[in-house]
């Protein structure tokens, strides 16, 4: 496999429901993973040399749901379906971080 340009990891972590951190699949992170697998589907991001994973728990809980773009380690919070495109459009495609879904400054603390 050759080396991604980005790399985009979704996170899709449960938990039980009343779990004290929450999950970012109670706060609808399948439906933002489906969104960027469309996306991927339809633009041939695949072909075009962008990787896309679902993947547990990355951090940041009470925020999520929360995406990851690598190789920058840009952490994305409170993801919506809608905001998959912007991100596509903007980071993945101009290396623009989508500065109004950054995570705060103290999920890396």
């Amino acid at each position: 496999m050759p080396k991604p340009k980005k790399h985009v990891l979704v996170c899709v972590q449960g938990r039980p429901n009343g779990h004290p951190r929450g999950s970012c699949q109670e706060k609808g992170c399948g439906q933002t993973w489906q969104a960027f697998s469309d996306e991927f589907t339809t633009r041939n991001l695949w072909a075009s040399g962008f990787a896309l994973t679902n993947t547990g728990c990355l951090g940041p809980c009470h925020l999520g749901p929360s995406v990851l773009v690598y190789p920058e380690g840009i952490m994305y919070t409170g993801v919506k379906p809608e905001d998959v495109g912007t991100i596509i459009d903007e980071h993945l495609m101009f290396d623009q971080p989508v500065e109004r879904l950054l995570a705060p400054a103290d999920v890396w603390a």
